[in-house]
C-alpha cells in the first residue's frame, strides 16, 4: 500500500486554477505524515454560489468561502472489522475548495496562487485529522504546524502581513 493517500478529486465548477491530483497528493502526505498510509480524502472544488451554500448551512455563515473541511465519522473497530475494512483504507473525509475566492485572496495578500491553493489544502487536510482554530492555543499550534509544512515546500509564512 502506498505511503501516499487516496485522493479523488472532483470539479463541480470548471472556473479558476486546480494543482494536479499528484501534487495535492504531496501536500496531504505531507500533512499527514505517517497517517498518510492507507488515508482516502476527496477534494470538491467549487463555484462561489455552492461555496456560500455549503458554508451558510454548515458556519452560518452567508457569504462565499476558501475552504471547508468535512471530517468522516470515525467508525468503531467492531464496525470497521465486521465491515471488511479492517484498519486501512481510512477514510479522513472530504475538502472543499473554492477556487475563485482562493485566487482573489492570493492577489489582494500579494501571494502566488499556487502557494495560497497549497497552504489551504494543507489546511483543509489537518482540520480533517483533528486539528482546529477555534481556541487561541490551538491556533497557535496549528499555524506554526502549516508554516513548518509550506517551509518544506519553499513557500513563505502565510500569516505574515504583506507590505
Amino acid at each position: 500500500m502506498s505511503a501516499w493517500p487516496q485522493l479523488e478529486v472532483r470539479r463541480a465548477t470548471r472556473r479558476g486554477f486546480v494543482p494536479a491530483a499528484a501534487q495535492l497528493r504531496s501536500w496531504a502526505a505531507a500533512a499527514l505524515g505517517a497517517r498518510a498510509r492507507g488515508a482516502e480524502l476527496a477534494l470538491l472544488v467549487v463555484g462561489r454560489t455552492r461555496s456560500r451554500t455549503l458554508n451558510r448551512r454548515y458556519r452560518g455563515r452567508d457569504k462565499a468561502t476558501n475552504v471547508l473541511s468535512f471530517p468522516a465519522p470515525v467508525l468503531p473497530a467492531a464496525v470497521a472489522a465486521a465491515s471488511g475494512r479492517g484498519a486501512s483504507p481510512r477514510p479522513l473525509g472530504d475538502i472543499v475548495i473554492c477556487p475563485e475566492v482562493l485566487r482573489r485572496e492570493a492577489r489582494a495578500q500579494g501571494k502566488r496562487e499556487r502557494d495560497h491553493w497549497m497552504h489551504l489544502f494543507i489546511h483543509g487536510v489537518l482540520h480533517l485529522v483533528g486539528h482546529d482554530h477555534i481556541h487561541e492555543d490551538e491556533a497557535q499550534r496549528m499555524e506554526r504546524l502549516e508554516r513548518r509544512l509550506l517551509r518544506r515546500f519553499g513557500v513563505g509564512d502565510p500569516y505574515r502581513p504583506r507590505a
